[in-house]
């Protein structure tokens, strides 16, 4: 029978420890570790893993622009994300990304074993609590009057991040004159008067 692979990438020495520990009960013979977006794009060319476990903030790259380059380098290994950030927008940008599944750092070692298993099984997995809150948002989204398009939720983030209008248009490639118009409605669609608001509302929303 040939050994179970499996990749975790966090940067911190005791993660590694406790999901080698998981991983090895549930039958992964071999867990390779990566502290760095960088390093785990290095043991991607070697290994093929089975499942990879991926932290969201790693020191070199956001974890969740990881996903679609490992997809690349190994379409058949299950990711599960696996976050100190346990709100329910991230678990959702992490599926729309390509992840099998999205787990807290907060949570028990069983419900650890118990995603790595779903995954395995090629199942989605989310948390009782993420699964509720996502299902809730994305009811709410659909009748909701305040529901955000594409390039509103663009724009809402680059505001969050501190970027004026003008620099705004430069970046995603439209005149001042639309950025603009489109802060006016994300002002009367979220109730809010000023560009402070804005922000606040991108932090709110995870955007």
């Amino acid at each position: 029978m040939a050994t179970r692979t499996a990749l975790v990438v966090d940067d911190h020495p005791i993660t590694h420890l406790g999901c080698g520990r998981l991983l090895a009960d549930l039958g992964y013979g071999r867990v390779v570790k990566a502290m760095s977006g960088a390093e785990a794009l290095a043991v991607l060319e070697a290994e093929t893993p089975a499942v990879v476990v991926l932290d969201i903030a790693l020191p070199d790259t956001p974890g969740l622009s990881l996903i679609a380059p490992i997809r690349d380098r190994a379409p058949e290994a299950a990711i599960l994300v696996f976050s100190m950030n346990d709100q329910p927008g991230f678990a959702a940008k992490a599926l729309a990304e390509g992840a099998q599944g999205f787990l807290s750092k907060n949570a028990a070692p069983d419900e650890f074993s118990a995603a790595i298993r779903a995954l395995e099984a090629g199942e989605f997995y989310l948390s009782p609590g993420h699964a509720l809150a996502l299902a809730v948002r994305q009811v709410g989204a659909a009748g909701d009057a305040t529901a955000l398009t594409t390039r509103e939720e663009q724009v809402l983030s680059l505001i969050g991040q501190g970027r004026t209008l003008q620099e705004i248009a430069d970046e995603i490639g439209v005149s001042y004159k639309t950025v603009a118009n489109t802060s006016s409605t994300l002002k009367r669609k979220l109730g809010v008067t000023g560009m402070t608001g804005l922000i606040r509302q991108a932090m709110d929303r995870d955007v």
